[in-house]
C-alpha cells in the first residue's frame, strides 16, 4: 500500500479490554452463540469515544454474524479525519456501521439530507450524523474546521469518493478540513476481498494536495470494493 515516509507512523492494536463487572458484562467482547466473534480492539484514551457495553456487543455480532474484523486501531490522538473508502454499495454502510459500534466510536459524520428523514433521521442524527443539503452553497469546510476549534475531542468521518458512482477524482473537502484544523488523516479501509476493516497509520497533510491525495488514494485498490467497477 502506497504511504509517504515521514507522515506516517505504525500504531500498535490495542488487544480488547475485558468487561468483568456490569450488566452485560457476560455478552461484552463475544456475544453469545457467536464463538467466531472477531476480537475488536479498545480504542486509546484520547479517541473520542461512547461507551456501551450494548453497542460494543451489537457491532461485535454484526461483524461476526457477516464474517468481518478489524485490523489495526486509531492513533491515541482527540482530533481525527478518518477517510473511509472504497464506497460502492449501501453495504458500505452497513459494515461501517457495525465496526463504529464494535469500536465505540463517537464520530461525526456527513450524509445526504434525504438519509434524515423520519423514522431514521432522530436515530443518524443521535449516531453523530449531520445531514448537507448538496444543492445548497454551504461552506462545508469553514463549517467543519470551526467545529473542531470548538471542540476538546472530535472525529470526522467521510466517504472522500462523495458517491458509489464511479468518480476519477476525490473530493478534497476531507483535505481542506484536516489542514484547516490541523488534525491528521486517518485512511480507513474496507475491504470486501478479505472482509476486513483496515486502518492505516495517520497520515500528516503537507499543504501539497495533489501529491498527498495520490498517496492517500494509493492505500486502496478495486480489489477492495464491493463492486470494483465502481472504484
Amino acid at each position: 500500500m502506497g504511504s509517504v515516509a515521514g507522515n506516517t507512523r505504525a500504531v500498535a492494536p490495542n488487544p480488547v479490554s475485558p468487561v468483568s463487572t456490569g450488566r452485560y458484562a457476560w455478552w461484552v467482547n463475544a456475544p453469545p452463540r457467536l464463538p467466531n466473534a472477531p476480537r475488536v480492539p479498545r480504542l486509546p484514551p484520547a479517541v473520542p469515544v461512547h461507551r456501551s457495553p450494548v453497542r460494543r456487543a451489537l457491532g461485535i455480532a454484526g461483524l461476526a454474524l457477516m464474517g468481518w474484523r478489524v485490523q489495526g486501531n486509531l492513533p491515541d490522538r482527540r482530533k481525527l479525519v478518518l477517510i473511509v473508502a472504497p464506497h460502492t454499495s449501501n453495504w458500505d454502510f452497513v459494515v461501517g456501521f457495525a465496526a463504529y459500534l464494535a469500536l465505540e466510536l463517537s464520530a461525526t459524520w456527513f450524509g445526504k439530507h434525504t438519509l434524515f428523514r423520519w423514522p431514521f433521521g432522530p436515530v443518524f442524527r443521535y449516531f453523530g450524523g449531520i445531514p448537507i443539503v448538496r444543492t445548497r452553497s454551504t461552506n462545508v469546510v469553514t463549517m467543519y474546521v470551526d467545529e473542531f476549534a470548538k471542540r476538546e475531542r472530535m472525529v470526522l468521518a467521510i466517504a472522500p469518493e462523495g458517491t458509489r458512482a464511479h468518480v476519477d477524482e476525490w473530493r478534497t473537502g476531507f483535505y481542506h478540513i484536516a489542514v484547516g484544523a490541523g488534525v491528521p488523516i486517518v485512511p480507513v479501509a474496507l475491504d470486501f476481498g478479505s472482509r476486513s476493516i483496515r486502518i492505516f497509520p495517520p497520515f500528516a497533510p503537507s499543504g501539497n494536495v495533489e501529491r498527498d491525495v495520490a498517496a492517500l488514494r494509493g492505500h486502496f485498490v478495486p480489489s477492495m470494493a464491493r463492486r470494483p467497477g465502481n472504484f
